[in-house]
C-alpha cells in the first residue's frame, strides 16, 4: 500500500525540470544599452569613489577681465595670422603677395598727408606751404601710377593662374590698392614673401 506521505515520481521530475535563474547574467549577453536592477551600479560608470560634480566657481571682476583680455589677444593673433572672410580663396592671397613682394607708393601716403598738413598751416611760410602742395601731388600721382601697375600685374597673374576664377577683378584691384597703401607691418593677414621674391 502506498505511504500518503511519500511524493510521487512525477513530482521529482518537475522540480528537476525548474529553471534555475541566476542574480547576475554573463557581461557578453548583456544587450548594448544594458541597464542594470535598482540598487546595482552600472558596468561602465561605478559608483563608488565618485565626487558629486559641484557647481562652477564664479569668476572675480579681474578674472573676467584678464580672460576677456586674453580672448581679444587670441582672436587679434589669429586674424593676424588668417585674416578674415574677405582675405580667403587664392585669388586673394594672389593679390596680397603681389603687393607685398613690392615697395609701393602707398605705404608713404599717410605720412606724407601728415607732413602736406602741416605745412599747409597759414602760419608757415609760403615756400613751405608751396612744397607741401608739391608733395601731395607727388603723392597722389605715385599712388595713382602704382595702383594700376598692380592692378595689371593682378590681372596678368589670376588670368594665367586661374583662367575659371568667378573672382571680380574689379574687387581684386580694390583689395590690394588698399593694402598697399597700408604699413607693411600693420597688414594683415602677414605678408608670406619678401620685398623682392617673384611672384
Amino acid at each position: 500500500m502506498p505511504s500518503l506521505f511519500r511524493r510521487k515520481p512525477t513530482d521529482l521530475v518537475e522540480d528537476s525540470v525548474t529553471s534555475v535563474t541566476t542574480d547576475e547574467a554573463p557581461t557578453a549577453a548583456q544587450p548594448r544599452g544594458y541597464t542594470p536592477a535598482k540598487g546595482r551600479e552600472t558596468p561602465k560608470r561605478p559608483a563608488a569613489g565618485r565626487r558629486p560634480a559641484g557647481p562652477a566657481k564664479p569668476l572675480t571682476k579681474e578674472e573676467a577681465r584678464e580672460q576677456r583680455r586674453a580672448a581679444r589677444a587670441e582672436s587679434a593673433a589669429e586674424f593676424r595670422r588668417e585674416g578674415g572672410p574677405r582675405d580667403r580663396g587664392p585669388e586673394r592671397l594672389l593679390a596680397r603677395n603681389v603687393v607685398d613682394s613690392r615697395r609701393t607708393v602707398g605705404t608713404w601716403f599717410f605720412g606724407g598727408a601728415l607732413i602736406v598738413l602741416l605745412g599747409s598751416n597759414q602760419a608757415m611760410p609760403p615756400i613751405v606751404r608751396l612744397l607741401s602742395n608739391l608733395l601731395w601731388g607727388a603723392l597722389a600721382l605715385g599712388v595713382v601710377i602704382d595702383s594700376v601697375l598692380i592692378a595689371r600685374k593682378i590681372k596678368k597673374l589670376v588670368r594665367e593662374r586661374f583662367p575659371k576664377s568667378t573672382e571680380r577683378l574689379g574687387s581684386l584691384y580694390f583689395y590690394a590698392i588698399m593694402r598697399s597703401i597700408t604699413f607693411r607691418k600693420m597688414r594683415a593677414p602677414a605678408p608670406r614673401v619678401n620685398i623682392g621674391d617673384k611672384i
